[in-house]
């Protein structure tokens, strides 16, 4: 069980915010994340940062107008996940308006189980043999979302006589590849403040960059191109690639999701909430990380990403509702795979001392390769341990997913692990949070033992007990519908997170639902209000505090405010954010 930690917030922080307008519930909120003036929280398009910081930029924009205009051949290589699907719909929906045509455009994306990530080689060959397309080798190749550790798939392109314009947001290695040009806000020397862009971004600034090049030489598709439209794809993938939500990541969001609740955006993204079951009309930010990422993705972790990407560049509304079907089906068996790997994992787990144990490493042959990922997320948050879980390819090597927790960058220990073990990785890349890597399956026993060692020496042992964050009590009179359509309509996700609650309540009326959920009536004050406790039926005592989010039921088209209880604890005493 968590313990509870109470975010921080400034006084005067929260003061100076009210007084420019800012809701009092939401100042305090803002403030506990760092958010020290009005301008910081701006859902304002206009107040994106600026494009020209990005290094590459220009370059990559001359490239792409000088293939437009001259009609050359373009070719989008996605990556295969939800950022990947939604960079690579963002490319060719963008480069359309901009003026390329249609038949001098196309996309590749790589089959996980065969091809693996990033521009190899084998991938250069097979796009300019135009295997999943009838069209001639393309003139200019141009990444989303991967490519920065294309070394020798660039090199392979160049010599094949194409052009490489990568954009990515991945971190880099010491060596970059030589690519035409280059956009990375993370790769040396570039100044752009933002770091947290997800390859959706980077993608939708080069269009931004491209667009400017296009006017300067008055192409007229460019004058008359309105790149807001593609806002609901940039936000989609932003959350759902989890990447952090600074500031300008939130105006992103924020402005994509306006557009989906005004039912502005792509038919696919209609059709991944109709099969979601949910409205587009109240989109909210945890919708695309959990109902429409999930779906996309399993596409590309099932069976094929381009299902994914037909969806998102679906205009015909039948179509995309078809697609999207078809990818709710594949997540329901992406689910079904999970739970007997996760039933499978807990065996393994069993024989662990998790308390001797810093860094967690699972293999099984017989594991699906396009949800270890997945499980070692679950696995994470289950045991609050880094943990890398492998699945097999036959041929004597094995691919992992990792996922880490606050106090260990993934990446960075994985680079670490190579100076110690330096031929025990084959080949990783990531973020703090997340990454991947591929081993010999022979050497898996070892990588199990170094992993664990090098978690143990880089992890801080604070870091290791697992606390969860709450902004303080909510007073009486916050506990109603307005408070949480408010919180609602809040662009929170990773490095921003949701607001989360603690009180204590006075328990009126429980009862069970479905013998797996509790629902209660509890009372602060005078203040009545329903709660639900998903997938654990124990009954808090009136001394436990109850960490929550303030959420909204929608039932029979009327709203109700209502607590959903995250975690119970006792001995914590909330401070009140009133």
């Amino acid at each position: 069980m968590p313990s509870l930690k109470q975010r921080a917030w400034s006084e005067r922080t929260a003061w100076r915010l009210q007084q420019n307008g800012v809701h009092p519930l939401l100042a305090r909120l803002y403030a506990a994340r760092g958010i020290q003036t009005p301008e910081q929280i701006s859902t304002r398009i206009e107040d994106l940062v600026p494009p020209g910081a990005l290094k590459g930029l220009n370059e990559a924009a001359q490239l792409l107008a000088d293939a437009i205009v001259n009609g050359q051949r373009i070719c989008v290589v996605a990556d295969y996940d939800a950022d990947g699907a939604t960079a690579c719909a963002v490319a060719l929906r963008g480069l359309g308006l901009l003026g390329a045509k249609p038949d001098r455009l196309r996309y590749f994306v790589p089959d996980r189980f065969k091809l693996g990530y990033g521009l190899t080689p084998a991938i250069v060959d097979l796009v300019a043999q135009g295997s999943n397309s009838p069209a001639a080798k393309p003139d200019l190749l141009i990444t989303v979302d991967n490519g920065i550790a294309s070394i020798d798939g660039v090199a392979h392109a160049k010599a094949r006589g194409m052009s490489v314009v990568i954009t990515d947001h991945h971190l880099p290695g010491s060596t970059l590849p030589a690519a035409d040009a280059i956009v990375n806000p993370n790769q040396p020397g570039c100044d752009f403040p933002s770091k947290n862009l997800a390859g959706v971004g980077v993608m939708f600034y080069t269009l931004i960059g491209l667009r400017q090049a296009l006017r300067q030489r008055g192409w007229a598709a460019a004058e008359q191109a309105n790149l807001g439209t593609l806002l609901d794809l940039v936000a989609l993938g932003t959350i759902a690639d989890v990447v952090p939500l600074d500031a300008n990541n939130r105006i992103l969001v924020a402005n994509g999701l306006a557009r989906i609740r005004q039912r502005r955006c792509c038919p696919g993204i209609l059709a991944l909430y109709a099969v979601a079951g949910k409205q587009p009309d109240r989109a909210q930010s945890t919708d695309l990380g959990f109902l429409l990422g999930p779906r996309l993705n399993a596409a590309g972790r099932m069976d094929d990403m381009r299902i994914g990407i037909r969806c998102l560049l679906a205009d015909d509304m039948g179509e995309a509702l078809k697609l999207a079907q078809e990818l709710d089906r594949l997540n329901m068996t992406r689910r079904s795979v999970e739970a007997q790997m996760k039933s499978e994992a807990a065996s393994i787990l069993n024989q662990l001392d998790i308390h001797a144990t810093a860094g967690i490493s699972l293999y099984d042959p017989t594991w699906h390769g396009g949800v270890v990922g997945i499980l070692a997320g679950r696995i994470k948050e289950q045991l609050h341990r880094p943990t890398i879980v492998f699945a097999g390819d036959g041929q004597g090597e094995i691919k992992g997913s990792g996922r880490s927790i606050p106090g260990l960058h993934l990446r960075d220990a994985l680079d670490h692990l190579t100076k110690c073990y330096p031929d025990l990785i084959l080949k990783f890349g990531g973020h703090a949070m997340a990454a991947g890597l591929t081993i010999r399956e022979c050497d898996f026993p070892l990588f199990q033992r170094a992993f664990d060692e090098v978690v143990d020496q880089l992890l801080p042992l604070d870091a290791r007990q697992q606390s969860l964050a709450v902004d303080g009590a909510l007073g009486e009179g916050d506990l109603n519908l307005h408070s949480a359509r408010l919180l609602a309509e809040g662009i929170w996700g990773q490095g921003f997170p949701a607001p989360m609650f603690a009180n204590k309540f006075q328990i009126l009326e429980s009862r069970l639902l479905q013998e797996k959920h509790l629902k209660l009536t509890v009372a602060s004050g005078t203040q009545r209000i329903d709660a639900i406790r998903f997938n654990d039926t124990t009954l808090p005592t009136q001394d436990d505090t109850l960490a929550y989010v303030l959420d909204i039921n929608h039932y029979n088209g009327v709203e109700r405010p209502q607590l959903r209880i995250e975690a119970v604890v006792s001995g914590f005493n909330p401070a009140s954010t009133g």
